[in-house]
């Protein structure tokens, strides 16, 4: 476990900012997706490229598996936003998110070359939006801000190094 008693409190407020930040644009997607009854992911599946693009095309496919991936979707944004806002289960909720962030540039990887149906806000060359995200989320994954503030400080009520 990470001693964070040596870090500064100027340091620490910035980890658990980033935590926060990263929980409201998860948190903010769900619940966009959960109040919206005509959303589907199925254009973003349809729309894969790369070499897992017949995995994702398959999921958009079957109607069933759809309807089970649009809910996993919304409703893990939702859960990962809220773990990440209130520092609950956090080592939880980021790996989750560094999943789901895989998925989603797995699905849409940021090659030269490759040109999607929605327009991009710019042009990438390998990393792009949800790579930064997903390494943020793997800073925060070493990091127990949580336990600095969060509801895992009550949770595991171990002193805190």
């Amino acid at each position: 476990m990470q001693d964070i008693t040596h870090y500064s409190a100027k340091q620490k407020t910035f980890l658990v900012l980033l935590r926060v930040f990263i929980g409201w644009h998860f948190l903010y997607e769900g619940l966009v997706k959960a109040m919206n009854p005509n959303w589907s992911s199925i254009g973003y599946l349809m729309d894969s490229k790369g070499f897992m693009a017949g995995f994702f095309y398959s999921l958009a496919s079957n109607q069933s598996v759809l309807e089970v991936a649009d809910f996993l979707n919304t409703w893990g944004l939702i859960a990962i936003g809220l773990g990440l806002i209130l520092g609950c289960l956090t080592q939880i909720a980021t790996l989750s998110g560094i999943i789901l962030l895989a998925f989603y540039y797995l699905s849409h990887p940021a090659f030269v070359g490759v040109n999607y149906a929605l327009p991009s806000e710019g042009s990438y060359l390998y990393i792009n939006k949800i790579l930064i995200e997903m390494a943020a989320l793997v800073v925060l994954y070493v990091f127990p801000t949580g336990k600095i503030i969060g509801i895992d400080r009550l949770i595991f009520k171990k002193k805190v190094h």
